[in-house]
C-alpha cells in the first residue's frame, strides 16, 4: 500500500503557522514512507474564498520548501461536488441518513436546552428531500466508536453521545464533514495527519467512512498550537500569518526548524539542527499530545542564530530584498540611486552579528544612504544634554585634523576628547552617534564613521551643532 497523506487548507485568509506545521509533518511522513503528499484546497465556502488566498497558500508552501511540482495537486474540493452529492444520496438510500425539517428553535423547545443537541425527532417520519430539509446521518444507538490515533492512543466515543449530525444542508449541498470524507476516499488518502481541534469530528467522520463501506484512514492528531497564555493561536488576537514572518525577515530554514519543534524534539540536547536531520529523525508516534507553545521570542532567537551562520555572500543575498524593496517588502527610505553596494558590504559583517530578523538591516544601515540621518527625537533628547555642544565642537575639530580616517584612530580621538571633559567613551560617543546615525544604538560607531567617510561625518556633526544653537 502506498502511503498517501493530504494537506487540506481553506483559502479564507492568511496562511496560519499551525497549518504550516501540519503541512511539514505530512510532508516529512510521506517522504519517509516513500508515499505521496496531496494538496487539496477546500474551497467550497464561496462567500469567504478569494483567489489571492489560494495563491498565498501556494507561495507560503513554496517558501517553507514544499514547492509546486513536488506534490500531487492542488486539487480543489469544489470540483468534487458531484461525488459529495452522490455519497449523500447513497447514505439516504441505504437507510443510513434521513431528512429533517426541524428548526433549531423547535429542537431547543423540545429538549429544553440549547446544548443538548438534536433529539432524533425526524428519524422515523419518512420525510423525502425537499426545500429546507437537511439530511442527517443516523448514528448507531449503541456501541462505541474507537479512533485509533498514532499520537493519542485509542480515544473512545460512546455512540449514544453523538447526535444525528447533518451531512447535507436544506439546499442539498453537503457539509464539511461529508465532503472531507468523500474527498479523502476519492483521493485514496491512507493517513490523516491534522490538528487536535479536528479530533471531536473524527468519530463522526469514521462512522461515515464505515457507512460508505471503506476502511477509515490512520488518524494522527497533532497538538494544538497555543500562545503564552496557553490559548489557542487566533488570527484575531495573535500573530499567526506565515507570510507576516516571511516579510519581516525570518529565514525559511529557521521557521521550518522551529515549527517542527512544536510537539516534537530531535535526539540529544539540541534544537537547532539541519533539516536533513529532522527529516531522518522525525517520528509521528513520538509527537507529544500536549499543547505546543508558539514562543515568538524563541523563534526570533532561532532566526538570529541562522542569520549568523550564513556566509557573507549568503547574508548579502538574503538582505537584498530589504535594501531594494521587492514584492511585498516595502522600499527602503533612501533613493534607489543612493544605495552603495560597497558601503553595505563593508558594514554587513557588523550588522550580521546584531540583527535577529532581516528587516532590521534597514535601520542599522540607513544612515549610510540617506542625505540626512533619520533622527529618533527621543534619542536626540537623551543624548544632547548639557555639554553636548562643547563636545561636538571639540570632536569636529579633532576629527578634522585626523590624518588616518579609520576606526581605531577615530576611537582614540573621541576617547581623548571625552577624557578631557571627564567622560568615559560610552558617554562621549552618545552625542556623536545620534548626530551621525540618528539613533542611540546601532552598528559599532567608529567602523560606521570609517565607512561613512570624513566629509559626510563632519557635515552631520556641523548640522547637529547648528541645531543645538
Amino acid at each position: 500500500m502506498t502511503v498517501r497523506v493530504r494537506f487540506a487548507p481553506s483559502p479564507t485568509g492568511m496562511f496560519h503557522v499551525g497549518g504550516a506545521r501540519s503541512a511539514l509533518q505530512n510532508w516529512i511522513y510521506a517522504k519517509q514512507q516513500g508515499g505521496v503528499f496531496v494538496l487539496r484546497i477546500e474551497d467550497t465556502d464561496a462567500a469567504r474564498n478569494r483567489p489571492e488566498w489560494t495563491e498565498g497558500i501556494l507561495s507560503a508552501l513554496d517558501w517553507i520548501g514544499i514547492t509546486r511540482g513536488s506534490y500531487e495537486g492542488p486539487h480543489y474540493q469544489s470540483a468534487n461536488a458531484g461525488e459529495h452529492r452522490a455519497a449523500a444520496a447513497r447514505l439516504h438510500a441505504d437507510g443510513r441518513a434521513y431528512y429533517c425539517d426541524c428548526a433549531r428553535e423547535a429542537v431547543q423547545a423540545r429538549t429544553g436546552s440549547q446544548y443538548q443537541g438534536y433529539d432524533g425527532f425526524c428519524r422515523d417520519r419518512g420525510l423525502e428531500a425537499g426545500e429546507g430539509r437537511a439530511l442527517r446521518f443516523r448514528t448507531p444507538d449503541t456501541g462505541a466508536t474507537v479512533v485509533v490515533d498514532l499520537i493519542r492512543g485509542e480515544p473512545t466515543f460512546e455512540n449514544s453521545t453523538i447526535e444525528d449530525f447533518v451531512i447535507a444542508r436544506g439546499d442539498g449541498s453537503p457539509v464539511f464533514l461529508l465532503a472531507n470524507v468523500v474527498d479523502d476516499m476519492t483521493m485514496g488518502i491512507t493517513h490523516v495527519i491534522r490538528a487536535e481541534e479536528h479530533l471531536p469530528n473524527t468519530p463522526k467522520q469514521q462512522l461515515l467512512w464505515e457507512a460508505l463501506g471503506v476502511k477509515p484512514p490512520v488518524w494522527a492528531h497533532v497538538p494544538v498550537v497555543v500562545n503564552e497564555k496557553r490559548q489557542k493561536l487566533s488570527k484575531r488576537r495573535d500573530k499567526v500569518a506565515l507570510e507576516a514572518y516571511r516579510d519581516e525577515g525570518y529565514l525559511a530554514a529557521a521557521m521550518r526548524n522551529y515549527l517542527m519543534l512544536l510537539g516534537w524534539a530531535p535526539s540529544g540536547d539540541r534544537e537547532i539542527v539541519p533539516w536533513e536531520t529532522i527529516e531522518e529523525e522525525f517520528r509521528l508516534e513520538e509527537v507529544n499530545p500536549s499543547p505546543a507553545f508558539f514562543d515568538e521570542k524563541k523563534l526570533r532567537a532561532f532566526n538570529g542564530e541562522y542569520i549568523r551562520a550564513l556566509t557573507p555572500d549568503e547574508f548579502a543575498a538574503v538582505c537584498a530584498p530589504w535594501l531594494t524593496g521587492t514584492g511585498t517588502i516595502p522600499a527602503p527610505p533612501w533613493r534607489p540611486d543612493a544605495f552603495d553596494t560597497a558601503a553595505f558590504l563593508a558594514v554587513a559583517p557588523l550588522a550580521q552579528t546584531r540583527i535577529a530578523v532581516l528587516s532590521e538591516i534597514v535601520p542599522n544601515v540607513d544612515f549610510l544612504f540617506l542625505d540626512e540621518p533619520a533622527t529618533d527625537e527621543a534619542a536626540w533628547a537623551k543624548a544632547m544634554k548639557d555639554g553636548a555642544a562643547d563636545l561636538l565642537d571639540a570632536t569636529t575639530q579633532a576629527f578634522t585634523a585626523l590624518a588616518d580616517w579609520s576606526a581605531e584612530p577615530l576611537k582614540a580621538t573621541l576617547e581623548a576628547v571625552g577624557a578631557e571633559r571627564g567622560l568615559k567613551l560610552g558617554k562621549a560617543q552618545a552625542p556623536v552617534r545620534v548626530a551621525v546615525t540618528g539613533r542611540t544604538v546601532g552598528l559599532p560607531l567608529f567602523e560606521s564613521l570609517e565607512v561613512l567617510g570624513r566629509e559626510r561625518t563632519l557635515a552631520r556633526l556641523a548640522a547637529a551643532r547648528a541645531r543645538l544653537s
